[in-house]
């Protein structure tokens, strides 16, 4: 049975651990407002402007820009960028997109080399040997165009030069403070929307007439497209990591208040088991004399 001294000691060491939880929470929860703010200003504009250029590509030939035309080298692995948190301690964030990774990278069709952004994915990836060719880490805590930007360059100098078949991006979406799903987007090729069938959602398929040409419009459109695409992944996974981090700090806190509790029930028990065993060897000698 463990001494008095004992279970103080490590009642005062969970309280301790539950201070930084709660500190943790309202970190996270400070952070996650902000991102927020910044996912849901950018989002309708990543995606207008992604549906606007999937139009487009399905209305112009595949030999306007380099970055609608089929891979150079179609025998040439892909190219995966795979986004996860630079830190831990925020519940299963990282091993969901990790694991989704592993078993993307597993059930493809050709070899695939990686692009990671976050510690966590790079070490998680090196260490198993995979063929990394770009990595981008400590970013979150100051994200900018710019690391869009420096991903954005890496795919498309991968893809128009023939080092990669096609480029895929992972990350987490933010949903909501308790949903983070895992979504995988295809990049490059530009995908292109087929009107084969009909698509409700594709509005008036008349004919564009393009003044300048397609590939003068697209010479710097389609660039500016890639990096909005891989900015809202960014951002998406910077507001996912943090409703991951309050969600399991906030969790942290309720099971350190039940183990303070139990502890301290079970403190008292034993403090009471001392008293009744000492009053017991009191009347026990009182008696003897």
């Amino acid at each position: 049975m463990p001494s008095l001294i004992d279970l103080r000691r490590r009642i005062r060491a969970v309280k301790s651990t539950q201070q930084i939880t709660k500190a943790m929470k309202t970190v996270a929860a400070s952070r996650l407002r902000r991102a927020q703010d910044r996912i849901v200003g950018a989002r309708p504009f990543a995606k207008l402007m992604g549906r606007v250029l999937n139009d487009l590509a399905e209305r112009v030939d595949t030999a306007a820009h380099p970055l609608l035309a089929p891979p150079v080298a179609p025998d040439a692995p892909a190219l995966v960028f795979v986004v996860t948190a630079d830190k831990g301690l925020c519940g299963s964030f990282n091993a969901n997109i990790l694991r989704r990774a592993a078993g993307f990278v597993g059930d493809a069709d050709r070899p695939v080399v990686m692009g990671l952004v976050g510690r966590k994915g790079r070490d998680f990836f090196v260490r198993r040997g995979f063929d990394v060719r770009f990595e981008l880490v400590n970013i979150f805590n100051d994200l900018r165009y710019s690391h869009a930007q420096a991903v954005a360059h890496a795919a498309i100098e991968e893809y128009t030069g023939g080092a990669a078949s096609r480029v895929d991006v992972i990350y987490n979406e933010f949903k909501s403070v308790i949903q983070q799903p895992v979504v995988v987007e295809q990049l490059l090729p530009i995908p292109r929307i087929d009107y084969a069938d009909g698509d409700p959602e594709a509005g008036v398929t008349s004919e564009f007439l393009f003044e300048p040409a397609p590939g003068e419009i697209f010479r710097g459109l389609l660039p500016r497209h890639v990096e909005t695409q891989i900015f809202r992944a960014l951002l998406e996974s910077a507001a996912a990591e943090h409703a991951a981090r309050m969600t399991a700090m906030d969790a942290a806190t309720r099971n350190a208040d039940e183990m303070i509790d139990g502890l301290t029930l079970y403190m008292n028990k034993v403090r009471q088991a001392t008293i009744t065993r000492e009053l017991i060897e009191v009347v026990s000698g009182a008696e003897a004399l």
